[in-house]
């Protein structure tokens, strides 16, 4: 802790009423520009919350009470400090059972910024054409699983600062303290600079798919739809959102959907099958700037071929432009971070720079690799609760896991490292079924795609 010496008296935390985000002067905000000390008053208007992208008109004082957040949460009374997970994904959770799986007493706090319940992200891009409510997709409520586990919960609370040297955590309902520490923070959209986080949805949460859910509802009428992104998720979205009766545009910079890691015969077998359910495709496309009008949206589109632009309308705009991780708080605690492919960990225990902390999930960087996908979770999970725990294991091994597309219109599976600028092969090509391999320098196949029609 720091000692003010401006003479405006001891720092002061306010609170983000959009979404929990705490900012706190001490530490300021010095990823958006505003050096530690910074006092609220001083930070321009047009500042938005790091994480929701709410202005700060949105913030009021925080005081540190329970009060201030309407915690209704259960609480497990232990004075032990024992193991602290941040973050209720499956990442968080899967360390919960892990851990329970080897010990049955040791404390276990988990600490999460919503309500924690218990679901399967991938499920929020295939769920609006089904009519799936958030209650729906919940597994299990997070008293339950905690109540079953012997958990104790801090829900809808933030950690605000790791103090490694005490094992302590700072959070919006007081100090926790750890014997060791498991982040499982995941990752967040990343919004391209030209896109304000107020104008535009994402399905990355069970909250935001609501809140999606529920703009769409609005006036029940289809809706003409933007998704920016044409990765597996916008193109999965994409897809569900046409079959739930929408107009949707996928918009990409890339010629083809999944431009990143499949070549171009691949992408454009996908394109043929995603425009053929009706969905409009605009490559090429750089969005210039996204603007809220009295009907909609506004979106200023640069064509990347000849430089000329256009302004297009929309009821709604959805970015599905990648993941970043959220640095302050690993930053702050000192633990080596990549600004592009999240905390770094060891390849086999997990853990990160600091000891008594480990981190998996979305989150992490195994030797400079972003690990973005569910699989490899449970068996990340495991390996940390028996470092953790002190049980004999042999550490865990990365593999890297299946990717499949949930499209009807085409089916599609890869698996190994894909690259897009890879040295593929064409194994396969004909009307209902493309299979592709990718190939090292030395011709050892390291990657595999298929592709098939859904009749085949």
């Amino acid at each position: 802790m720091t000692t003010p010496t401006d003479g405006r008296g001891a720092w002061r935390k306010f609170i983000c009423l959009a979404c929990g985000y705490i900012y706190d002067e001490e530490f300021g905000d010095p990823e958006d520009g505003l050096p530690a000390g910074t006092r609220f008053e001083d930070i321009p208007d047009d500042w938005q919350c790091p994480l929701c992208g709410v202005k700060k008109s949105d913030f009021e004082p925080y005081d540190g009470t329970e009060e201030t957040l309407n915690i209704t949460t259960p609480i497990f009374n232990s004075h032990k400090k024992g193991i602290v997970i941040i973050g209720a994904g499956l990442a968080g959770w899967s360390v919960v059972d892990a851990v329970r799986a080897l010990d049955k007493d040791i404390p276990v706090t988990l600490i999460c910024g919503d309500s924690g319940d218990r679901y399967h992200k991938p499920m929020l891009s295939v769920a609006i054409s089904q009519g799936k409510t958030p209650a729906d997709l919940v597994r299990t409520s997070a008293v339950q699983s905690a109540t079953d586990n012997h958990v104790r919960l801090l829900a809808n609370t933030f950690v605000t600062h790791i103090d490694t040297e005490t094992q302590t955590l700072h959070t919006t309902r007081g100090d926790v303290g750890y014997d060791d520490l498991v982040l499982a923070i995941g990752a967040a959209p990343a919004y391209p600079p030209t896109i304000a986080k107020d104008v535009a949805h994402h399905v990355n949460n069970l909250h935001r798919f609501d809140a999606l859910q529920k703009a769409l509802a609005r006036d029940d009428k289809p809706k003409n739809i933007a998704i920016i992104g044409a990765g597996m998720v916008g193109t999965e979205l994409a897809e569900d959102l046409v079959n739930a009766g929408h107009q949707v545009s996928l918009i990409d910079v890339s010629p083809r959907p999944l431009s990143a890691f499949l070549p171009k015969v691949a992408g454009e077998r996908i394109l043929d099958a995603i425009t053929a359910k009706g969905i409009t495709w605009l490559g090429f496309s750089m969005v210039n700037d996204v603007t809220a009008t009295p009907s909609g949206y506004e979106i200023a589109l640069l064509d990347c071929k000849d430089n000329s632009t256009r302004t297009l309308s929309f009821d709604e705009v959805i970015v599905a432009t990648g993941l970043a991780v959220d640095e302050r708080l690993p930053t702050r605690a000192g633990v080596d971070f990549n600004k592009r492919t999240g905390i770094a960990v060891h390849q086999h225990t997990l853990q990160t720079s600091v000891p008594h902390i480990y981190a998996l999930g979305d989150c992490i960087s195994i030797d400079g690799v972003p690990c973005r996908y569910v699989a490899p979770h449970r068996a990340q999970a495991t390996a940390i609760a028996h470092e953790i725990l002190g049980v004999a294991h042999s550490g865990y091994e990365h593999k890297a896991p299946m990717i499949r597309l949930k499209n009807k219109s085409i089916n599609v599976t890869a698996n190994g490292n894909p690259r897009a600028d890879g040295d593929w092969r064409i194994v396969k090509d004909d009307p209902a079924e493309l299979s592709l391999e990718m190939v090292d320098d030395a011709g050892e196949v390291i990657a595999k795609a298929l592709l098939k029609s859904p009749q085949s």
